[in-house]
């Protein structure tokens, strides 16, 4: 966020200059505004692409990158402000500041995580992800090693891999972990299933969890770039380690639904 601020002070200072120099010919000030602002951009992409080309992705990593963590939240940032999102996060005390945790949400828009990884920036929350997300060309690497993992639901073995790799960061404190237990948006009112086997990561990690609640990210997307969409994040409990070890995984699924059916009613 600190970036863009600065590429947009440059950008304005370089228009007005231009706007004044030239007696005030708006076009060209607008002109070169527009110009430097794509530069900045530009130059911002730039360094974030050189900062993936090192990744190695044969093998999980053993600290996470700040630089990534920190290119992670400002992309986060960026989409957010220019989707028109205005995020009003409550029970943000609630969350663990001595331990690791699983942070669990309902699923509806693109704009879930970002808000997450934009906002939550003290918690460090890296999330499991669809591999699709992971593949995009430097973004996935930046992601990658700022600790976020893809899992493949269509392949048990391959899901069971990423499980214990998010449960290993979370021992070795790397970064807390997010997952939508949904595995995808759900494009109704309505919550789609939940994969029980998305909770065994605490439980291997033997960390509490986070259970929120999102609410109107869907209606950013109506909205885009005409007026702002109040979104509102709802850390609902935290179930402690103890709690998490002694339930099911199905029992914590159940248990984490309703929570945030609740809370979505409110």
């Amino acid at each position: 966020m600190i970036y863009a601020f600065l590429f947009f002070l440059c950008a304005l200072a370089a228009a007005w200059a231009v706007v004044a120099l030239a007696h005030w010919h708006w076009l060209l000030g607008v002109l070169v505004f527009l110009l430097v602002f794509a530069l900045m951009h530009g130059v911002y992409v730039t360094v974030w692409w050189l900062l993936s080309l090192p990744v190695d992705r044969t093998k999980p990593i053993e600290k996470q990158n700040p630089r990534a963590r920190e290119a992670c939240r400002g992309v986060g940032r960026f989409l957010c402000l220019y989707g028109g999102v205005k995020p009003h996060i409550s029970g943000e005390e609630k969350l663990p500041t001595d331990s690791r945790f699983l942070f669990v949400c309902n699923h509806k828009s693109m704009f879930d995580p970002l808000m997450v990884i934009g906002y939550l920036y003290k918690w460090n929350i890296s999330f499991i992800s669809k591999p699709s997300n992971m593949q995009i060309p430097m973004v996935g690497d930046i992601a990658y090693n700022a600790g976020y993992l893809p899992i493949d639901r269509e392949n048990d073995r391959a899901a069971l891999k990423t499980i214990l790799t998010a449960a290993d960061y979370m021992k070795r404190d790397v970064c807390s972990i997010g997952i939508y237990p949904e595995g995808t948006r759900s494009k109704t009112s309505e919550m789609l299933p939940f994969h029980h086997g998305s909770f065994k990561t605490a439980q291997r990690a033997s960390v509490p969890i986070a259970v929120a609640c999102v609410r109107n990210s869907e209606q950013v997307k109506k909205r885009l770039f005409l007026r702002p969409t109040d979104v509102y994040l709802d850390i609902l409990e935290v179930i402690p380690a103890e709690k998490v070890k002694a339930m099911s995984t199905a029992e914590l699924s159940d248990y984490s639904r309703r929570l945030i059916e609740e809370g979505l009613k409110r």
